[in-house]
């Protein structure tokens, strides 16, 4: 059987969410068109609720659960985006949450999820440890897992960004979205697919956390062992699930360096005159360092995020 959620799920995960999250945008730029010599298609995601695409997988998740589950609760490990969506969505239900969040996780995002009136844990920065803290938040409270990208109704939700877009521009030649626990790219390549079969699905991914290139090229689940990259969330690394839905469906993953990742985001700040995180600048710069094959062709972009911690920006020496 295939693995992964099917588009008959996408579209009841559309139909399921439509009205906890925004429609957003689709928006062009001539001048970032003319740097990448192809016609780009941004979906605006920084300007989601909760500021991520991450809220599309986590209402569709959380409101998926029975009544009963949903009264116990729910509980998640987030660096961030996740984390706050879950937190949104389960205050949206009327159900209590808690979030393992690492050390060190940007204050902006932490500060989102403390305002959703999520209970905040903290965990070590390392994999093994988000997974334990959450492992024994489950067996104290009894609430219902939403993993980050390990869940079929977390990935159809986050197809609908994807499915969105297409709606809106038309036939795209290629679709490139960041690549990390690999909920986004699967859902945006199981949506893409369904609509457009000939379409090329590009994953972008930093250098310096790399596992879904090495994963794809071995043909072996590979994990990260450095995961020291200003995209803060791109740092998680492939479940066997993901993996499973990106081998035959993803043709590429173009690597991303620390210096495209900021020059791309610079150059969205200000030339579209909005924030987006590193995280969203990893598919921009995809585009326009020549990442992929795109000359002349139209290219959909996933912006999956806008929380930038602009308070660093305001302190003084």
């Amino acid at each position: 059987m295939p693995v992964g959620p099917s588009f008959a799920d996408v579209r009841e995960a559309q139909a399921r969410i439509a009205h906890h999250i925004h429609r957003t945008p689709v928006m062009r730029s001539a001048s970032l068109d003319g740097r990448a010599g192809a016609r780009l298609f941004f979906k605006c995601e920084n300007f989601q609720k909760t500021g991520s695409f991450k809220i599309r997988g986590a209402m569709n998740a959380i409101f998926a659960l029975s009544s009963g589950s949903a009264a116990r609760g729910v509980v998640t490990h987030s660096s961030g985006n996740h984390g706050a969506a879950v937190a949104y969505a389960a205050r949206r239900r009327g159900i209590p949450s808690w979030i393992v969040v690492p050390r060190g996780a940007p204050e902006v995002k932490q500060k989102a999820i403390a305002d959703f009136g999520a209970t905040i844990v903290s965990c070590d920065n390392t994999l093994e440890s988000r997974q334990s803290t959450a492992k024994a938040l489950l067996e104290e409270t009894g609430a219902a897992l939403i993993h980050p990208y390990d869940n079929d109704f977390v990935i159809a939700g986050q197809a609908t960004a994807a499915v969105e877009l297409l709606e809106e521009a038309g036939e795209l030649d290629l679709m490139l979205a960041p690549v990390s626990g690999g909920g986004l790219l699967s859902g945006t390549a199981i949506a893409s697919q369904s609509l457009y079969p000939e379409i090329r699905v590009i994953g972008c991914e930093p250098s310096l956390a790399d596992d879904a290139f090495r994963s794809l090229s071995s043909g072996q689940l590979q994990k990260n062992s450095c995961m020291d990259t200003i995209a803060d969330g791109l740092r998680a690394s492939l479940s066997e699930r993901t993996f499973a839905i990106l081998r035959p469906r993803v043709d590429a993953i173009a690597l991303i360096s620390e210096a495209e990742i900021l020059e791309a985001m610079r150059f969205v700040w200000e030339r579209m005159k909005f924030l987006i995180e590193p995280s969203s600048a990893v598919a921009v710069a995809g585009a326009l360092f020549g990442k992929v094959s795109g000359e002349g062709k139209r290219i959909g972009i996933l912006l999956s995020g806008g929380n930038v911690d602009v308070g660093r920006f305001f302190e003084r020496a």
